[in-house]
């Protein structure tokens, strides 16, 4: 019996790949990518860009049409100034072509670290819906949260997740997230497949909430037999896609334009967590 032999890359994808590393071959540009990613509202002028990396507008300019070329960095013309602001799909697409590249597709999950001590989670009760809802409402307003526009009903909402895959995340006594997952088919053969949301309220963000609930999420989704986990991720949602995959998310793929949300076309970013306990 021989073994599976693993999947190789096609020429056009790793010639494309070669391309997006050699930009990056280049401190300069790394340090301006960075500058870029970590700017305060998203953008940057050409001039503050050339002024933090201590190199002339020129050089700047040069730099930044080269990421342009290959797709990192948008450059929008506000009035006269020329603004930079990163491209929201390399913050996924970069990152996919590395897992690709060093084969960390089919790595073994693992779960966040460092969790906080003041956080603690359970599984779901009556009495924390009105809690839940309010925070989904928090996060639908985001519109980087999700597709749907109304809350539903604590009834609706129970009936779409998997007995006993369900948890709050509290906090001095205050739910302050909660985490659930939903079936993505009815037939048995998926009966282990399950799509997975985290919602962690806006007061408590930063606070590790969210790194609690994953770590409940996949040890409690392996106990209970679930074999895969998937979601699907707005790419402008940045910390989303840092804590799924602190949680063993590998990321599958980008749909481009998947669905309109308020009459936009939106991306989405599919991530999905494989057990090694099942």
């Amino acid at each position: 019996m021989t073994g599976r032999r693993a999947p190789t890359l096609s020429r056009g994808e790793a010639e494309g790949y070669a391309e997006w590393f050699a930009v990056l071959a280049d401190p300069t540009r790394v340090r301006l990518l960075h500058a870029v990613s970590a700017a305060p509202g998203g953008a940057s002028r050409i001039g503050d860009l050339a002024d933090a990396l201590g190199v002339s507008q020129s050089t700047c300019s040069h730099h930044v049409e080269v990421l342009k070329k290959v797709g990192f960095v948008v450059v929008d013309k506000v009035g006269t100034s020329s603004m930079v602001s990163v491209n929201a799909a390399c913050c996924t697409g970069l990152p996919h072509a590395a897992d690709v590249v060093m084969g960390t597709l089919s790595a073994a999950p693992c779960c966040p670290e460092e969790l906080p001590a003041d956080v603690t989670t359970r599984l779901v009760a009556d009495e924390d819906m009105a809690a839940v809802l309010a925070i989904y409402a928090e996060g639908l307003a985001t519109r980087n949260a999700t597709f749907e526009t109304r809350v539903p009903t604590a009834e609706e909402l129970r009936g779409r997740w998997l007995p006993g895959l369900a948890w709050v995340a509290e906090c001095d006594g205050a739910v302050v997230g909660w985490t659930a997952v939903v079936p993505v088919s009815g037939r048995e053969c998926y009966s282990g497949v399950g799509e997975s949301s985290v919602y962690v309220a806006e007061a408590a963000r930063g606070r590790g909430v969210g790194k609690a609930l994953l770590a409940t999420q996949v040890t409690g989704a392996d106990a209970a037999g679930m074999w895969t986990l998937q979601t699907s991720i707005f790419p402008e949602n940045r910390a989303s896609l840092t804590l799924h995959r602190s949680a063993g998310y590998r990321t599958l793929a980008v749909r481009t334009r998947i669905a309109r949300l308020d009459g936009v076309w939106r991306d989405t970013v599919l991530l999905e967590r494989r057990s090694e306990a099942v």
